[in-house]
């Protein structure tokens, strides 16, 4: 085969390696978004309340026990679906579960809040979103598991659903505690 054959091959050679490409990166679910910081300690950060009854969040509050944090705004639609599941996990006092609002304004994340109810015991307020880059948030809803050593465990990217509480996060969770 001549220089001059090969040439008419070319565009089909680049077609096919074209579509392998993009047949893997279809296979993925891209709500699994690897975090760099996964057992990696909790960024060093303390944000202001959201609130005035409730302290603000700061990496000191990290260590002794499993936490839930939420990263979740008031414009965010995918948020309001999974607050009764954040809810039922803080009343049924499965574990501490804190609060990031993110990139909010503080007004609207109060109405928010009074609207659907408030399952955080602690909400730090991150209307820059700095602390959010921080913990490699790249949108909302983002939920992380923190263990005990305050070490990030896992990271769930978007609304959690029934499925993914039952199945992947209360297991991870039982575990973390049961060390």
């Amino acid at each position: 085969m001549t220089f001059r054959h090969f040439l008419y091959f070319l565009p089909l050679l680049v077609f096919l390696g074209i579509s392998v490409y993009f047949a893997i990166g279809l296979g993925k679910d891209p709500r699994e978004i690897p975090s760099a910081l996964i057992d990696k300690p909790v960024p060093q950060f303390e944000l202001p309340p959201l609130v005035e009854d409730l302290p603000g969040l700061a990496s000191a509050d990290f260590g002794g026990e499993v936490v839930m944090v939420n990263v979740f705004a008031s414009w965010c639609i995918p948020c309001r679906i999974e607050h009764p599941l954040i809810t039922r996990l803080a009343e049924e006092g499965i574990l501490p579960v804190y609060g990031l609002n993110w990139k909010d304004e503080k007004a609207d994340a109060r109405a928010w809040l009074n609207e659907l109810g408030n399952a955080y015991s602690r909400i730090g307020w991150d209307l820059s979103g700095r602390v959010g880059i921080d913990w490699g948030v790249y949108g909302v809803p983002e939920t992380y598991i923190v263990g005990k050593q305050g070490r990030i465990r896992y990271k769930h990217v978007g609304p959690i659903s029934r499925e993914a509480l039952n199945e992947t996060i209360l297991p991870i969770i039982r575990e973390l505690q049961a060390e």
